[in-house]
């Protein structure tokens, strides 16, 4: 009976691994380019409509909710000069607010992330070849905001920031000095509601899955950052319909066609659930529930800051 050496069998089955995963990245790669695709065909269809609420010119290629929308429509309306992005919680940057302006605009851009495998996995993938993009690990805080962004290369006027560490946003954004974006996209808590300007008090150290607190008590309220967008010189002009992310253009690139809005009149409430039962399992908290949950917690009323 003639028997294979285990050598040979397993460079056979390693050689068909390889095959395998060969063949699925270039699915995903085929699927990427279809999200592109569709991403652009939606952009042209939007470019000739008169909707100028944020909300009727949402979509998503690679955004969590309708953000990639969103910035195509403010792009279509706030003169940019210098054509350079910086995000950071991007994880492995598959889902995030930036990549369809880096694949469909050609932007150049630095993202951010703390976690060093998240950094790995994105400079090892097509887009970081392909596109002029740097990853840079990195746990964000305000005392070193400015310092990793001057390293990097990034001060001056740039064309959008967006800030989504679910902890210390609007701290973060009020150290920031080296650079100037025209457009800021910043995560806010819905919880807080649209009266109180309030935000977690500021710690360095802050992680959002801590076990002494709750998951949804985490980051600022959206009258909290429209405060500080004031005193920075933005103006505010909506949310994505999901109750995610605030948007903001620095005044003085404020169109006519954009209209600033009062925190009352751009908040949108959140539509989903973030609250886990014992087990692990999403629990269907409603909103006032949740509400109160985190108004239990240490808060800083923003407006004291002055």
């Amino acid at each position: 009976m003639f028997l294979l050496h285990p050598i040979k069998v397993l460079r056979n089955i390693l050689e068909r691994f390889e095959q395998r995963l060969n063949t699925l990245q270039k699915e995903l790669w085929r699927l990427e380019y279809m999200q592109e695709a569709l991403g652009r065909i939606e952009t042209r269809q939007l470019s000739s409509s008169e909707g100028q609420r944020l909300e009727d010119n949402e979509f998503r290629v690679f955004s969590q909710w309708g953000e990639d929308g969103i910035i195509q429509h403010l792009l279509r309306h706030v003169k940019i000069d210098r054509k350079i992005f910086v995000e950071f919680g991007v994880e492995d940057y598959r889902e995030s607010n930036t990549r369809f302006l880096l694949v469909n605009n050609n932007w150049t851009g630095l993202i951010l992330d703390g976690d060093s495998t998240n950094v790995r996995n994105i400079k090892t993938s097509r887009i970081y070849w392909a596109y002029n993009i740097k990853a840079q690990q990195a746990f964000v805080t305000a005392e070193n905001i400015n310092e990793v962004l001057s390293e990097n290369g990034i001060t001056g006027e740039i064309g959008l920031l967006s800030i989504d560490i679910d902890g210390n946003d609007f701290w973060v954004w009020r150290a920031i000095t080296v650079v100037n974006p025209v457009i800021v996209v910043v995560e806010y808590n819905h919880r807080f509601g649209s009266q109180a300007a309030v935000t977690i008090p500021y710690d360095a150290n802050f992680e959002r899955t801590r076990a002494a607190e709750p998951l949804v008590y985490f980051g600022a309220s959206l009258p909290a950052l429209c405060w500080l967008a004031e005193r920075k010189g933005y103006a505010f002009v909506g949310c994505n319909s999901n109750g995610v992310n605030a948007f903001f253009v620095r005044k003085d690139k404020l169109p006519s066609a954009i209209r600033e809005l009062t925190p009352g009149e751009g908040y949108v409430a959140g539509k989903f659930t973030e609250t886990l039962s014992a087990d692990g399992t999403p629990n269907k908290v409603n909103l006032e529930e949740e509400r109160q949950m985190v108004m239990r917690f240490p808060l800083v009323n923003v407006e004291e800051l002055d």
